[in-house]
């Protein structure tokens, strides 16, 4: 009786007491291990094939040891370049050995994994203290805005103080020599037109001369 199994992705054709080496399985030495994955049973030339599995069937083995294999050499090379390199592999592999072949009505066992939680009282004793934190900083703000208006205040004061007529003071002055020089401009203004008037009556009695001079010249007496 023989079986084809599916351990750890590789194929193997299996009998009872048989040893075989395949990859690295989990479970320490000399743990049981268990394989259902079952793809053709052979027993006294009757052949049940999987589809893609047997169903109820199932392997029992047991691991001996975990062992590394033989040192497989990897050689690379690319001509013309001077490039070679050569590096050794070994896999990591268990030795297991085949102690029953179950053809129907198996059922595999379950192990079950040890979960532990944390106790109530360790989640609780953080939460207290990031509350602390928290009354601390409600009583900053409280400070900061009293000093704020504090501030506030007596910048309203300062304000208020006789800051406030000396803009006066300084604005009368432009005033009065706006007005002045007002006055000085109407001054020549109006002594440039006098000066304007006198120029024009000069001209016009000169002008009144020379037109009596020509009418008073004797006229010459032809011989």
């Amino acid at each position: 009786m023989y079986a084809i199994v599916d351990v750890a992705g590789q194929q193997f054709k299996v009998t009872k007491d048989q040893k075989i080496f395949v990859h690295r399985l989990d479970g320490e030495e000399g743990a049981e291990v268990e394989f259902d994955k079952v793809l053709l049973i052979d027993n006294d030339d009757k052949v049940e094939v999987g589809e893609p599995v047997v169903k109820g069937a199932l392997i029992r083995g047991k691991i001996l040891e975990h062992l590394r294999g033989d040192t497989v050499k990897v050689f690379k090379k690319k001509r013309r370049k001077g490039y070679k390199v050569l590096k050794g592999h070994r896999e990591y592999l268990s030795h297991i050995l085949i102690e029953e072949i179950i053809e129907k009505g198996a059922t595999k066992s379950v192990a079950k994994k040890e979960t532990t939680k944390p106790a109530p009282t360790q989640k609780a004793a953080p939460k207290a203290e990031k509350a602390a934190p928290k009354t601390v900083s409600t009583k900053k703000p409280v400070t900061k805005s009293s000093e704020a208006k504090a501030k506030t205040a007596s910048t309203r004061t300062v304000k208020s103080t006789p800051a406030t007529k000396k803009p006066a003071a300084e604005k009368a002055k432009p005033k009065t020599g706006v007005k002045a020089s007002t006055k000085k401009t109407a001054a020549t203004k109006s002594g440039s037109k006098a000066t304007t008037a006198a120029k024009k009556t000069q001209s016009e009695t000169t002008a009144k001369k020379k037109v009596t001079k020509k009418t008073t010249s004797p006229k010459k007496t032809k011989e």
